[in-house]
């Protein structure tokens, strides 16, 4: 069944899944766009949109009332972390100053590893990478050294964003 709102067809549904909020779904499917294009997709439909694939979606979900929607499973924190922006150097610095850590103490923990070349590397880290990524071998390192609890992360990592 071809449903078309606004010059895009939705052509068929594979999977239909819940969001966090109440009547919001987000529909695996295959249309065809504006531009008579064909392909895969996933759409976020929300109740009430008169805008793009939204009617055509919410038309498909009426006329299939027996379509199965799969619940909702909120992410687990390490989904939630990999989906973490990345933090320039200067936020990662300003993140850790604000936490009431010292930069010294970062020196100290990389000074304190055994010579070799994991030391190098995170010295290399340290001193010239440009971004930092929440998930980062060289984040945990630290970060454990530094006696901080994932959460604690989390929540520096948080506030850095806005630096």
């Amino acid at each position: 069944m071809t449903v078309t709102s606004s010059n895009i067809s939705l052509n068929s549904v594979g999977v239909v899944t819940a969001t966090a909020e109440e009547g919001v779904f987000v529909v695996c499917c295959n249309i065809t766009d504006a531009e008579g294009q064909t392909y895969d997709t996933d759409y976020c439909s929300r109740p009430d949109d008169p805008y793009g694939l939204s009617p055509a979606v919410r038309a498909w979900l009426a006329a299939n009332p027996s379509f199965p929607i799969q619940p909702f499973v909120p992410p687990t924190m390490d989904q939630i972390r990999a989906g973490m922006p990345p933090l320039t150097a200067r936020q990662l610095r300003l993140g850790l100053v604000n936490s009431g850590l010292a930069l010294a103490q970062v020196d100290a923990v990389i000074e304190a590893m055994p010579d070799g070349p994991e030391k190098e590397t995170a010295r290399i880290e340290w001193e010239y990478a440009t971004t930092f990524v929440r998930g980062h071998a060289f984040i945990t390192a630290i970060s454990g050294a530094l006696g901080l609890s994932e959460m604690e992360i989390d929540k520096m990592w948080s506030t850095a964003i806005d630096f």
